[in-house]
């Protein structure tokens, strides 16, 4: 049945360089989204305006609509680990925290729980597509997959890779055939399963090191092979680059310390061989997504640039262990795509909005004329279209443009009291184009979970599974 959803809606509109976002914009005060039999966005416009075919069709009241959000950068089983005091930065935390809890995967009971649970986190949070760092065991991965189909959400994932590590990651290791071996299975059974095409469906699988510290330069050329033969399939890549920089021991000085590569880069990009040699065949392209990128040199983002490889910015992770600030000036400047990752659970906010306005706080704050006042089109920019465009699914969701997929979110202020006090008695400029932004970023700053009144995704209302 064709439905109308009324509501103020914000969206960007067709396909913009980042740097042109600001002029792509749409606010729509009493606007209409017309969802169709097939779960497409049949027209968008004015309510007034509303064509005649749909004026008999049933209308759902809502105070906003957005396009739903795109998380870039989420870790499964790191669901019950956000807020975990690690006692240090990534390295420490990875020992203390998480490796320790991942472990706990490979009971089937206790997966099953946590794909639930995975599950209802991301509807709550309005995260309608996401590319997920999987479990590394199977039955972990299989339940995952199964959830997500059942509510309706979309979802890239993969086991995540570890063939070497430390004594506190030994229950997460494999060895390098079995490694490969299980990738390629997992590909073989899930990529796709939904609909047989990778630029139709909701279920899809990537290749995922959990970073080049965790595997060998072996592992490393393996990978190289097989994503050579299934990356005509639509199967992605994604992994971790230049988190953490402290001096001596850090992450970065422990890759390019093991490797002898002149960049973190190049270990990802076949260059894994010492004096940055090639050794094997590049894991980036238009599928691949590194998380984080905090300290990257010019010649990597311009190698990432060229690739069509994404970043996934996660601010509210690293404020959280101390990672440093990705520079958001120069790192646009490349012209590499950037969205937004919760990073769950070194994140520890679900909400793909306020991991926006963390990112807004972070920058403001950078030091001389590197700070920048993010502009509220380029926030809600970074946590939808930016995340479609990372997926290469940016011609079937991200924004609310005719003939996409109905993937969106439905407010209601009045389910968060704070959030109706702000957009309800909040000052706004007697300028009309000034007042719409202030709008939108105080949506977008003052949102919380409880506003979030209905999830779609294709249309279809997504279904939280129970506990």
């Amino acid at each position: 049945m064709t439905r109308v959803y009324r509501a103020h809606v914000f969206h960007i509109e067709g396909s913009p360089a980042q740097t042109a976002v600001p002029d792509h914009l749409v606010s729509l005060p009493d606007g209409a989204l017309v969802v169709d039999d097939a779960g497409r966005i049949a027209w968008l416009g004015d309510f007034a305006a509303l064509p005649t075919p749909y004026r008999d069709a049933p209308v759902i009241r809502a105070d906003y609509l957005l396009p739903g959000f795109v998380d870039g950068h989420i870790h499964y089983p790191q669901s019950y680990a956000t807020a975990a005091h690690g006692g240090g930065q990534l390295l420490e935390w990875l020992d203390h925290c998480i490796f320790p809890t991942e472990g706990q995967f490979a009971d089937p009971d206790f997966a099953d729980r946590a794909a639930r649970y995975f599950t209802r986190r991301r509807i709550a949070a309005g995260t309608t597509a996401a590319m997920v760092f999987g479990s590394a065991f199977p039955v972990a991965q299989d339940a995952l997959y199964r959830e997500t189909l059942r509510a309706g959400l979309r979802i890239v994932s993969g086991r995540g890779v570890q063939t070497v590590g430390p004594a506190a990651a030994s229950a997460l290791l494999t060895g390098e055939q079995e490694a490969i071996d299980l990738v390629a299975d997992e590909i073989d059974r899930w990529h796709a399963v939904d609909t047989g095409d990778p630029r139709t469906a909701r279920i899809q699988v990537g290749i995922v090191p959990r970073f080049s510290l965790s595997v060998t330069r072996r592992t490393l050329a393996a990978m190289g092979e097989l994503y050579d033969e299934v990356r005509g399939k639509g199967v992605y890549f994604h992994s971790h680059l230049n988190e953490n920089n402290r001096k001596g021991d850090g992450e970065i000085a422990a890759v390019l310390g093991g490797y002898g590569t002149s960049t973190y880069l190049d270990t990802y990009d076949g260059r894994f061989e010492e004096g940055s040699k090639v050794g094997g065949k590049t894991l980036l392209g238009r599928r691949s997504t590194l998380a984080h990128a905090v300290h990257c040199h010019p010649v990597e983002l311009a190698r990432m640039a060229e690739t069509g490889t994404s970043i996934a910015h996660c601010p509210t992770s690293q404020l959280f262990l101390g990672s440093g600030t990705m520079p958001w000036r120069s790192t646009f400047a490349s012209g590499v795509n950037v969205s937004l990752g919760t990073d769950v659970g070194a994140g520890d906010e679900w909400l793909i909005s306020r991991v926006a306005g963390d990112a807004y706080k972070v920058h403001i704050s950078e030091p001389g004329e590197d700070g920048t006042a993010i502009h509220p089109a380029e926030l809600l920019f970074a946590a939808t279209l930016a995340g479609a465009r990372a997926l290469d699914m940016e011609h079937a969701f991200g924004n609310l443009d005719a003939g996409k997929d109905a993937d969106f979110l439905l407010i209601d202020k009045a389910l968060w009291e704070p959030l109706d006090g702000m957009l309800t008695m909040g000052i706004r400029s007697d300028d009309e184009g000034q007042a719409t932004l202030e709008e939108l970023f105080t949506l977008l700053m003052g949102l919380r979970q409880p506003a979030i009144a209905g999830v779609y995704v294709q249309g279809r209302r997504a279904i939280a599974p129970e506990l």
